[in-house]
């Protein structure tokens, strides 16, 4: 069970720990207030808990797939959220001294969003083991040293991406977030297979060569929503959502460049 927990725990904190820590660390490079972190984190403790609790009703909906279209709901919204945020941050690498207080909401509700869904999940796996007596030793410790290890994650990873310059750091992150949000539109795929609201199949299989529960994999599906054997519709969505957000990106970077070297043209 403390193993068990370890490896449960580490797999669903990792994602949010890691948004967590490229925002902030973004935030940080381009003098963005961080007071949205806070929010975000608090709101989506509350709501993982309301969310967990509810999982029973909620799995009762919609034919008995209300979990897996709820889950892919969340899953999408913070793949826009993403793609906002980033493009937003871009325009900061331009423009410094401008503000958004829709960024600073927004990147509230990433954070809180994916902490909703790694922290329902959380909720619902100690619900179900904490009323045995033999078992809850390991499974707390366990947490505790899975939440440990992902906390510390969240740092190192923000105190890297200090160590770049901004410009770097914001152009690292964005790439980054693009393959944690295209992880995300991955994951909501298969949840949309499992309700039967996309075709299944198989294009291929890796679980040979790199299994989804070993330690390589849980990392992959924390960062990029690592999947052994995905179908056709998912590696296609997946593709799609990648590409739109790499456009997006480079029309944001390449507009506020362009801004950035008239402004400067005038000023002289």
């Amino acid at each position: 069970m403390l193993l068990t927990s370890v490896v449960i725990i580490i797999r669903e904190v990792l994602e949010a720990a890691l948004l967590i820590s490229i925002l902030l660390s973004m935030c940080r490079q381009l003098s963005v207030s961080q007071a949205w972190f806070k929010w975000g984190v608090l709101a989506g403790l509350l709501g993982s808990v309301l969310y967990g609790s509810q999982m029973g009703r909620i799995s009762q909906m919609w034919d008995g797939v209300g979990q897996e279209l709820s889950d892919a709901t969340i899953q999408v919204l913070i793949y826009f959220c993403l793609l906002y945020s980033c493009r937003k941050l871009l325009f900061h690498l331009h423009s410094p001294h401008s503000k958004d207080t829709v960024l600073l909401w927004v990147m509230a509700a990433a954070i809180a969003l994916a902490v909703i869904r790694e922290g329902s999940e959380i909720y619902i796996y100690l619900s179900a083991f904490q009323q045995s007596s033999e078992s809850r030793m390991g499974l707390y410790s366990g947490s505790a040293i899975g939440l440990g290890i992902g906390f510390s994650f969240c740092a190192l990873f923000y105190y890297w991406l200090l160590s770049f310059s901004s410009r770097r750091a914001v152009l690292l992150g964005c790439g980054l977030l693009t393959l944690v949000a295209g992880g995300m539109v991955l994951q909501g795929c298969k949840m949309l297979t499992q309700a039967d609201w996309l075709p299944d199949g198989q294009t291929w299989d890796s679980s040979s060569l790199l299994p989804e529960d070993s330690l390589p994999g849980q990392l992959l599906y924390a960062m990029m929503g690592y999947e052994a054997s995905p179908s056709p519709a998912q590696v296609a969505i997946y593709a799609a959502a990648i590409l739109l957000m790499l456009a997006s990106l480079l029309l944001s970077y390449w507009r506020g460049a362009r801004s950035q070297s008239a402004l400067t043209s005038d000023t002289e």
